[in-house]
């Protein structure tokens, strides 16, 4: 089940289950489409699902350089991409309020052209712009697996094959 998610052009929701080299490999693709498109890509699930992981992966496939920690105590990473935009990875686990989120520099950081991923990112629900991708991490049928659900939202590109 390691697989990445498949050879078809992802126009709708995806849905699978997949171990962590295969979360690995689909997390380098979306880095790569991400980076590429500069989208907002929204991080939803329990705490060890694979937020930080998928992240992680995405960010190196992007070309960032150099250890890339989980923002938890920091709340928002920014990274350079060999092209000179930046990746913005926010992690909100410590934030109560929307009025909080928008203390961290939000429309900044929204409105900047490179890619931005963030974590636990119900807490900013109505912040969120419109056109983004929501993925969904949450914890498989075997300890070693982890369910990914995948939806694009409002007009932004769609998913990497």
């Amino acid at each position: 089940m390691g697989s990445a998610i498949g050879e078809t052009d992802l126009l709708h929701d995806v849905e699978q289950e997949l171990d962590e080299p295969g979360l690995q490999r689909w997390a380098a693709e979306i880095g790569l489409s991400a980076a590429e498109a500069g989208i907002f890509v929204a991080l939803y699930g329990p705490l060890g699902s694979g937020k930080s992981t998928l992240v992680r992966a995405a960010c190196q496939a992007a070309g960032v350089e150099g250890p890339i920690p989980s923002p938890t105590f920091t709340l928002v990473n920014r990274y350079c991409l060999p092209d000179g935009r930046f990746i913005h990875h926010v992690d909100l686990y410590r934030i109560d309020t929307e009025l909080e989120v928008l203390e961290l520099g939000w429309d900044d950081i929204v409105s900047d052209t490179g890619p931005v991923f963030v974590e636990w990112a119900e807490r900013a629900a109505s912040l969120l712009p419109p056109d983004r991708w929501d993925i969904r991490l949450d914890f498989g049928r075997a300890p070693e697996l982890r369910s990914v659900r995948a939806t694009r939202t409002g007009e932004g590109p769609r998913y990497p094959a």
